[in-house]
């Protein structure tokens, strides 16, 4: 009997694996990226790639290791060349047959579009690949040890509906993948243990088990964060947006959003105050820091006082105000924040470009020209490099939280004022502000990619963080990272994550409460100045009045121009546009196009 349960047991260690479905390619230039499904078996331990100069081989293996991820990109490519690839999945013992072979040609970028469509879609395979399809979880890094990030999951379903709207997966994977998610946050137990749960009072804990979604006890003092949860509910808000369809599947996705929102406790994290608590762990109680402003973290307050159910006092808008200041760097005044991610992340669902709030409405200016005008600083920052770091250029910029070199670490850098400033630059800085200054975000992340590829581009997208002067660069992609690539690159392109998650009542009844109004639009006069290849408007101002001129092709998709922002000093303005980033061709010779502009401050 013994010797037939050694036997059984020998045999089960020595059965083949599967061979990995849903073999994929994205082709780039100079890059090939590939992607397939994880392997349900448990004892699959990681994957092996092959590839050939033909169809017919011979497959040399690529990985010298096995990948961890079902993820590979390979650089070692020519463009207008094809290559073929297989894939195969491996235990501790044996390895599976290989997957039929997969021809991919790399071939040059046949424009920036195309180019952001490349580093887009990557950055979405993150949310899908890296995930566990069982419950929703997405790492917070892109190794086989990461805990989920809450805020990861957030983006992800927000991604997902982006890459339902490109084609990178069908509809109905995405709402597979985005009810499996909503269900796992809404039955997997809450309460005040400090293991087993998945969070307290409707909020979340930061930090998740990737097989058990329950708290990662691993580290110590995981909290219930509040703003991560911001994160997932956003999530939760657009995906009940864009899945509107009537089926049952798609109704409980409606149905599972609302339930999880609903059922946050607003008062108990504000502790029956206006101000919310950065967090509260098990044992010890809520964090001492609270979320006041200037920061990440307005979508959250604006959610909590939009809430159907125990909502944020209307004071707690006038609360968060009071730690504003207003300052003036390098030529741009706006409310400083140095690190870039809290100019953006709130921006990735609520679309403040033509609303504002007493506070910006009373220095003419709005949240997103907040945004812009604190890149537009930072960008001035490093092209004047007062620490003299390595490599700081018109397209190397983006100081934000991010991994770096010791002794630092991961920390929040930032400028201007320049507090963390150790030379270290995050693509994702630069990518979460694609819609602000989409003239110089687009730029860098495209010399980003041409110049330093072999060390910061991967199946995922781009790389946390890389340090010139230090010849350093990071190993790991971020969940937070990819998420604002994604997200704001989409509402540069099509506005589509603006357009739908701005439906929600929750955030329109939040916004009224915090005091937010419509912009005003000036009555522009248009003419055609063809022998210089210009438009010319002019309109009535008002002096000390800040004006925003945008175009649209279609009256839909509205954007702001770059060279279109004008402050009013006398009674009238005039504005003339050339060829430029702000047209996709010359305005006097394109087909039809609108312009309006927007009048800043409060009506």
């Amino acid at each position: 009997m013994l010797v037939l349960l050694l036997t059984l047991a020998t045999l089960a260690t020595l059965a083949m694996p599967a061979t990995p479905a849903g073999f994929v390619s994205r082709a780039g230039d100079r890059s090939i990226v590939l992607h397939w499904d994880r392997n349900s078996e448990t004892n699959v331990t990681g994957y092996n790639v092959y590839r050939a100069a033909t169809s017919e081989g011979p497959f040399l293996r690529q990985t010298p290791q096995s990948l961890s991820f079902p993820s590979h990109a390979d650089f070692d490519v020519t463009n207008g060349q094809s290559y073929w690839y297989q894939v195969t999945a491996v235990t501790q013992t044996v390895e599976s047959s290989a997957s039929s072979a997969l021809e991919v040609t790399p071939h040059p970028f046949a424009s920036d579009d195309e180019f952001l469509e490349y580093a887009q879609q990557t950055a979405f395979d993150f949310f899908w690949y890296a995930a566990n399809p069982n419950n929703g979880m997405v790492p917070d890094r892109g190794t086989v040890t990461s805990p989920c990030s809450v805020a990861a999951v957030g983006f992800g379903l927000t991604a997902i509906g982006i890459g339902i709207d490109h084609g990178w997966i069908t509809r109905e994977q995405g709402r597979e993948r985005v009810l499996t998610t909503l269900k796992t946050f809404w039955e997997t137990p809450q309460g005040t243990n400090r293991s087993g749960t998945i969070g307290y009072r409707g909020w979340f804990y930061h930090f998740l088990d990737m097989k058990t979604a329950t708290r990662y006890t691993p580290f110590s003092n995981v909290e219930v964060s509040s703003v991560d949860t911001a994160w997932l509910l956003a999530g939760a808000l657009y995906s009940k947006q864009y899945f509107n369809a009537t089926n049952a599947d798609e109704a409980s996705i409606r149905d599972l959003a609302d339930a999880i929102f609903r059922r946050v406790d607003w008062n108990w994290m504000a502790r029956n105050t206006n101000v919310l608590s950065m967090g509260w762990v098990p044992g010890s109680g809520f964090l001492a820091s609270n979320w006041i402003g200037y920061n990440e973290a307005m979508a959250l307050v604006i959610m909590g006082l939009g809430a159907p159910a125990n909502p944020l006092p209307s004071s707690a808008w006038d609360r968060w105000t009071r730690g504003y200041t207003w300052k003036t760097y390098y030529g741009q005044s706006f409310i400083p924040f140095p690190p870039l991610f809290g100019h953006q992340y709130s921006h990735c669902w609520i679309d403040f470009r033509h609303v504002t709030d007493d506070y910006l409405g009373a220095k003419a200016s709005t949240y997103f020209e907040n945004s812009r005008r604190a890149t537009l600083a930072q960008r001035a920052y490093c092209l004047a490099n007062p620490g003299k770091q390595s490599g700081y250029g018109e397209n190397v910029w983006g100081l934000t939280a991010c991994d770096g070199p010791s002794p630092n670490g991961y920390a929040a850098r930032g400028a201007p004022p320049a507090e963390t400033d150790d030379g270290t630059i995050a693509p994702t800085a630069a990518g979460g502000s694609m819609p602000f200054t989409p003239e110089y975000s687009g730029a860098a992340l495209r010399y980003f990619y041409d110049r330093y590829r072999t060390n910061i581009w991967t199946g995922f997208g781009f790389r946390d963080a890389f340090n010139l002067g230090l010849k350093w660069w990071d190993t790991d992609v971020l969940g937070i990272d990819q998420g604002p690539i994604v997200i704001m690159i989409e509402n540069h392109r099509t506005q589509k994550v603006w357009r739908r998650f701005m439906q929600n009542e929750e955030i329109q009844r939040g916004l009224t409460r915090a005091g937010f109004v419509k912009l005003a639009y000036a009555n522009p006069q248009l003419e055609r100045v063809p022998a210089e290849h210009r438009i010319r408007l002019w309109w009535e101002a008002g002096a000390g009045r800040g004006y925003q001129v945008e175009y649209s092709l279609d009256l839909g998709d509205w954007r702001p121009s770059a060279t279109g922002f004008l402050m009013a000093t006398n009674a009238w303005l005039e504005w003339l546009e050339a060829n430029g980033p702000a047209s996709e061709d010359s305005p006097v010779l394109a087909r039809q196009r609108f312009y309006r502009v927007v009048q800043y401050g409060l009506p």
